[in-house]
């Protein structure tokens, strides 16, 4: 008997590393292929499939690899879930930017063997991806690597500091509500709608900011978010009591952006949920704003000096000084992804304001589960 293999993703826009993937599941056994519904991908991704689910699931089950594809009959990350309770599959085979914490814990409970690839094309080909296809824009993301809060007022006011942020390429088309920025992004997109202009990048920084807060939203997005999608590289922002950092440092060079690609990666998490509020019940005070502006400056040092054990250390303990500050940044999903990170995560934070999203970890040598970044160099 063959095993039978499961995989599952939106499969829109099927092109040709689709197939490779397909191809490379189908060597494991007898293939099998759960497809997102359109509901699940909007809810995810918060914008329609270019196909319908009916269209997506007659392309995918005609390929010679597939044995049989069904639409999931769930929803969220974990849509499928119900159908590998009822089918329990002998492996579920996902690529390095499909793996989670959540996917391996399933399998690890029903007994499923979960195997995470890497990206290989077929012989002579491109690595491709549905992200890169769409080609809807090449506006970046925003990693929050270390001070996230203190671009609000209401946290500096207590004790200057710094964020760090990372401008990273869009390589992977992140989830809505994961911490990376998506909302400013989008404000980005209808101003610029497929990259960054030339120009004065703190004065286009400042305009995505007043664009994003019109007078009268009811809350204000932290600079942060839209500083870090505009200025290349890495930023230290340093803010005093306002929204607008006093002082804005870039670190551009070769040397360090090579070295944090090399050891910062991500791994996905659940999002955040809708209704989850994370500055209710914030306790902020003098002391503890002052401890996330030291840490936060370490995080920098230990940056410039590509100190790696320093790096990672100082990373997870201003992580923890911004969850002592707002407490809703930390649930279970959080809690269930850190412990199942591997041994070799050195240090890790979550990307954005928390609840969810995606962790950023760092480690001597790649992750095969996690995610790769590029640094926006220019």
């Amino acid at each position: 008997m063959k095993k039978k293999v499961f995989v599952s993703g939106c499969y829109d826009m099927l092109h040709s590393g689709h197939i490779a993937f397909f191809e490379q599941a189908a060597k494991l056994g007898d293939l099998y292929v759960g497809i997102g519904s359109d509901k699940t991908i909007e809810s995810l991704k918060k914008r329609k499939t270019i196909n319908p689910e009916q269209e997506r699931l007659y392309m995918v089950k005609a390929l010679r690899a597939v044995k049989d594809a069904w639409v999931n009959s769930g929803s969220g990350l974990l849509d499928f879930e119900q159908d590998l309770r009822t089918f329990r599959p002998d492996v579920f085979f996902v690529n390095e930017d499909g793996h989670s914490p959540e996917k391996e814990k399933l399998c690890a409970e029903l007994g499923i063997e979960y195997l995470v690839s890497q990206r290989v094309p077929h012989q002579g080909l491109p690595v491709r991806s549905t992200t890169v296809l769409r080609q809807e824009c090449h506006i970046p993301y925003r990693i929050d690597l270390a001070g996230g809060w203190l671009d609000q007022p209401e946290v500096s006011k207590y004790a200057s500091g710094p964020v760090i942020t990372v401008c990273i390429e869009p390589d992977y088309e992140f989830n809505d509500r994961s911490g990376m920025s998506t909302s400013t992004r989008k404000k980005a997109l209808e101003l610029w709608q497929t990259d960054i202009p030339e120009g004065d990048k703190v004065k286009l920084a400042k305009t995505l900011f007043c664009y994003e807060n019109s007078p009268g939203s009811q809350y204000v997005s932290g600079s942060q978010d839209a500083l870090g999608i505009v200025l290349p590289a890495v930023n230290y922002l340093w803010y005093e009591g306002d929204y607008w950092p006093s002082s804005i440092q870039s670190e551009a060079s070769d040397e360090v952006l090579d070295w944090l690609e090399k050891h910062l990666q991500l791994i996905a998490l659940s999002p955040r949920a809708e209704d989850l509020y994370v500055a209710e019940g914030a306790s902020i005070n003098t002391e503890k704003v002052q401890h996330l502006s030291d840490l936060a400056q370490q995080v920098w040092q230990a940056l410039l000096a590509q100190d790696l054990t320093l790096f990672a250390e100082t990373m997870t303990k201003a992580f923890q000084a911004q969850v002592a500050l707002y407490p809703n940044m930390m649930n279970d999903t959080v809690r269930e992804g850190i412990a199942m990170l591997p041994k070799a995560v050195l240090g890790y934070k979550l990307c954005g304001a928390g609840g969810g999203g995606y962790l950023a970890v760092v480690s001597e040598t790649p992750l095969p589960q996690a995610l790769k970044i590029r640094i926006r160099r220019a």
